[in-house]
């Protein structure tokens, strides 16, 4: 497992609002570990799920006939 981040941390990589990513634990959009009742997240599963959107978000131009 690599080095944990806090969701003060994990806001500022993803320059989102903290309630934003409250939001997606609750929806089960992304994955943490609560210690101590402190949200916990690992960078590489951060990063994994980064990635696997880029790909899900990549779609042919309108009118590309290839």
């Amino acid at each position: 497992m690599s080095r944990l981040i806090d969701i003060d941390e994990l806001a500022d990589y993803l320059k989102l609002k903290k309630q934003t990513i409250y939001n997606w634990l609750n929806q089960r959009k992304i994955s943490g570990i609560k210690v101590g009742g402190v949200w916990r997240f690992d960078r590489k599963d951060i990063d994994n799920w980064l990635r696997s959107k880029k790909r899900e978000s990549i779609t042919p131009a309108q009118g590309d006939n290839s």
